[in-house]
């Protein structure tokens, strides 16, 4: 017994040794910092750093070449950062001069704060060698890249100064940009520490490969040497005007127009956002990517409105991104003219409240009216979300959502089963401590005028991840009659089991730092079709990320499609579509490679070549990006697919071409220009957008729009944008 008691006295030391935090110190100070990349005053000297970091890249068991030291203090209104970074020399990658750039590529330094610490969010703040800023929302535990948020913006201050064998940083972060409760004394925290010149990625508290380097399952303590006071955060007024000119060439039409409105921010008890919004207006907000679209589903982008950004999670992370997604925020202002075409529906004012209510509760409220369009007999149209977000255990959530879409006024063009559309979900986010166990799993019903029954979506996701294993289970029902306005919902009656079962592996020697093998097999099944077996894909993938940052993919594809309506893939005018009720049993063979993406060339190659329903396609997909930094950057990407039917069907060579220029002459003057030519949309378009940052988060754009018809090369739509927005704290 005595031998037993001291193995386990042994081995709960041992666990309790692994667990137990790094802690960094912030400590207070009332005499002021002047923020200019030299931390010569005595408090910044007095101020103890926290360092050892760790590697994450190329191994995760040796500590980093070249170490940071980051030093906090804080005042009554601001949280002050000194950073030391070691570096081999002066030759820093800096692609560009333009804020909330991508860290992958960057020399950079980045900071998390858990302020509530819920490992679920996260306020991230960072920079590079030259002084460069991001600021970053951070949602979902850091378990998928998609939880980061780049669009959001908050007012700080930061400076750089560039040593022979070290940069430093120095920042000032208003504490009104954080949500914390008054009273608090800890944050949890973590940094990475993105070194190109050694090739190396680091953290502060040590990640294992297996989980993203921003998983927020694996952070330290900041502690404050005495208790936060209450944020005394500014009302944020943000008025803009904006005037366009534009001319319709297939309609024969021009517009002109001058616009006024503007947005308000006020904080709430330190923890919750009130954002109010009137007239709003979106035109200088970066132009959508547009894809190449083989498939019989709509294609979601990504939600790039200022407005919609902030704790967005409480929204959006609802169901099955791919398959029942509830609340989609780019269906408010978009509606479809009596031509089955979207069109832009405007927005007349909106209102949200966001935030933590308590330790454990976070709570979303948005409403959002949009116009009447008699002409297109568009309905004025009341879109409201309210979500509740509870934590459980350690990082896990139970969530409730109500959505309420209604007209808000009687018209006869309007079908009764038009006039709302209402939906109530419940969902559970697991994330365990280590985060090797998470999943998700909901559960949606959705009312509409005369419907009664079958009208409800659930699915669940169990994953387990450690460094061996990636093993997922995980599947979506979605009833013949359930109906979300506001969601994104690919299509209705399916049962979808989507298994995956990866193999990793981490070679000590070679060029490879890690390959796996992985299996994923889909299957969908139509239930009211007595759970015909409609669709299914076994995807087989070997991959590997290089040493040098490159990465190789291999991939085999088999397919089974049953087509229920006929359709043409091509989407050709007045072609033969292939017809419906028949089986397609097809496979094909993809390959893609991405360069190491420091060296001033970079480029990414993506073939692919197989049966493509009864025909063959071939595709190709690369891209190019030169960098001359920090002041150009420049790419193009080419998406080539070749499709060929036997007769009577279509053939098809299509074709996307997209480069794209971006200028930065300063850190507050940036000129971009997007060219993009789609053969599918028959379309050319030009965006050119030239961006002055005059003030902080203040800014004067003007934005130019120019449409083409690729058959003749005749204009089709061109417009002209001069918009100027001040942010102002009172």
């Amino acid at each position: 017994m005595r031998i037993i008691f001291i193995l386990l006295f042994f081995v709960s030391f041992c666990l309790f040794a692994q667990v137990t935090n790094k802690t960094a110190h912030a400590k207070y100070i009332d005499n002021e910092i002047k923020i200019d990349g030299v931390l010569d005053e005595t408090s910044w000297v007095e101020t103890k750093s926290a360092s050892n970091f760790f590697q994450y890249f190329p191994t995760d068991t040796a500590q980093a070449k070249r170490q940071v030291e980051i030093k906090f203090m804080f005042d009554d209104r601001n949280l002050y950062v000194g950073i030391k970074v070691n570096a081999k020399g002066r030759d820093f990658i800096i692609p560009s001069l333009r804020r909330d750039f991508r860290g992958g590529a960057n020399d950079s330094v980045t900071l998390m704060f858990d302020t509530f610490n819920d490992g679920t969010n996260a306020f991230v703040f960072g920079s590079n060698p030259y002084g460069v800023r991001r600021e970053i929302l951070l949602s979902g535990g850091g378990n998928d890249i998609r939880g980061f948020n780049s669009a959001w913006d908050t007012k700080w201050v930061g400076e750089s100064v560039i040593h022979d064998d070290h940069y430093i940083l120095e920042w000032k972060i208003p504490l009104s940009a954080f949500k914390y409760r008054e009273g608090e004394t800890k944050w949890r925290f973590n940094s990475y520490h993105f070194d190109t010149q050694d090739n190396e990625q680091n953290t502060w508290i040590n990640i294992p490969q297996n989980q993203y380097i921003f998983n927020l399952a694996f952070m330290g303590d900041l502690i404050f040497e005495r208790p936060l006071g209450k944020s005394k955060s500014p009302i944020s007024i943000i008025p803009f005007i904006n005037t366009i000119t534009s001319k319709d060439f297939k309609n024969t039409e021009s517009f002109s127009d001058f616009k006024i409105g503007g947005d308000a921010k006020l904080t709430i008890a330190n923890t919750m956002n009130l954002d109010l919004t009137l007239n709003p207006d979106f035109s200088q907000v970066e132009v959508d990517q547009q894809v190449t679209n083989l498939t019989r589903f709509e294609v979601g982008l990504p939600e790039r409105r200022q407005f919609f950004i902030e704790n967005s999670d409480l929204f959006s992370d609802f169901g099955d991104r791919r398959d029942s997604n509830p609340f989609f925020s780019r269906r408010i202002g978009i509606a479809k003219d009596t031509n089955g075409e979207s069109i832009e529906n405007r927005i007349i004012a909106g209102v949200r409240l966001s935030g933590k209510v308590n330790n454990n509760l976070r709570i979303g409220l948005l409403s959002m009216q949009t116009d009447e369009d008699i002409a297109n007999e568009i309905a004025t149209v009341n879109n409201s979300v309210i979500s509740l977000q509870h934590k459980v255990f350690s990082r896990s959530n139970i969530s409730v959502l109500f959505i309420n879409k209604q007209a808000t006024k009687n018209y006869d063009f309007l079908d009764d089963k038009d006039k709302y559309n209402r939906l109530l979900g419940i969902d559970y986010s697991l994330a365990s401590k280590d985060n090797t166990w998470s999943g998700k799993y909901f559960f949606h019903k959705s009312f509409s005028p005369g419907v009664s029954s079958n009208d409800f979506s659930t699915g669940f996701r169990t994953q387990f991840n450690n460094r061996l294993l990636n093993i997922r289970l995980s599947g979506v029902f979605v009833a013949d009659d359930f109906r979300s306005d506001l969601g994104f919902i690919r299509r209705t009656d399916i049962l979808k089991i989507n298994p995956n079962f990866e193999l990793k592996f981490w070679p000590k020697k070679g060029k490879i730092q890690r390959h796996s093998f992985s299996v994923t097999p889909i299957s969908i099944w139509r239930p009211e079709l007595e759970f015909e077996n409609s669709d299914y894909t076994i995807i087989s993938r070997w991959e590997a990320n290089l040493k040098n940052r490159s990465q190789l993919r291999l991939q085999m594809f088999n397919r089974y499609t049953k087509l229920y309506d006929d359709f043409d893939p091509t989407r050709s005018d007045n072609a033969i579509p292939l017809p419906s009720n028949e089986n397609y049993y097809y496979t094909s063979f993809e390959a893609s490679f991405r360069s190491d993406q420091r060296k001033k060339i970079s480029y990414r190659i993506n073939p692919s070549i197989g049966q493509f329903y009864n025909g063959k396609k071939y595709s190709l997909q690369t891209s190019l990006t030169l960098r001359l930094q920090p002041y150009f950057s420049g790419s193009i990407q080419m998406n080539y697919d070749k499709i060929d039917l036997p007769n009577p069907y279509p053939d098809a060579s299509i074709w996307l071409i997209g480069p794209k220029l971006d200028i930065t002459f300063t850190k507050n003057i940036f000129w971009s220009t997007f060219f993009q030519y789609s053969t599918q949309r028959e379309n050319f378009s030009i965006n050119t957008r030239f961006q002055w940052r005059v003030a902080p988060l203040s800014d004067l754009f003007l934005v130019y729009n120019d449409n083409y018809a690729t058959d003749v090369f005749s204009p089709k739509f061109r417009s002209l944008n001069l918009k100027f927005t001040y942010w102002l704290n009172i």
